[in-house]
């Protein structure tokens, strides 16, 4: 899926020129979704998150879950949202493949569509235990809006 970079990193580019990465930072690693919408966006994140723990190629659609947020600040809103996956995949023992995000205004709505977490075929890399206040940013860059932060593994 995703085209090495440097240990601790990975980047993969879908069909529409849309992208996720993860990125080493010290002891935890990097998420970025880039979209053409903040929808888009923090949908790629999501993907990277679950490239943190698997790849994504290997997670099937047998179950879902809806997950609601709110939160003024763009930023913090995208953080409560990775939070509120990572809680999802803790309590539930998921991982999730496949993502619906809806945002409208400070709601953000998301159909996290994934399966029970089965170590032979995942082969789980890491726990993730939490999104970071660390190089959170969420930004327009030329066309294509960013949603980035820190997670703790």
């Amino acid at each position: 899926m995703g085209e090495k970079v440097t240990p601790g990193s990975e980047v993969a580019q879908d069909q529409n020129r849309n992208t996720w990465e993860t990125f080493a930072h010290d002891a935890d690693i990097g998420i970025r979704g880039r979209g053409k919408s903040l929808e888009e966006a923090f949908s790629h994140a999501a993907l990277a998150l679950t490239s943190v723990i698997t790849n994504p190629l290997n997670v099937t659609r047998q179950a879902q879950v809806k997950i609601q947020c709110q939160e003024l600040d763009i930023e913090l809103l995208f953080l409560d949202f990775i939070n509120a996956l990572i809680f999802e995949m803790d309590t539930k023992r998921m991982i999730f493949g496949n993502r619906q995000v809806k945002i409208d205004g400070s709601q953000l709505e998301v159909l996290a569509q994934g399966e029970i977490i089965d170590v032979l075929k995942h082969d789980p890399a890491v726990e993730v235990k939490g999104a970071t206040l660390t190089e959170l940013k969420v930004y327009k860059e030329q066309e294509l809006w960013c949603a980035q932060c820190i997670v703790d593994v």
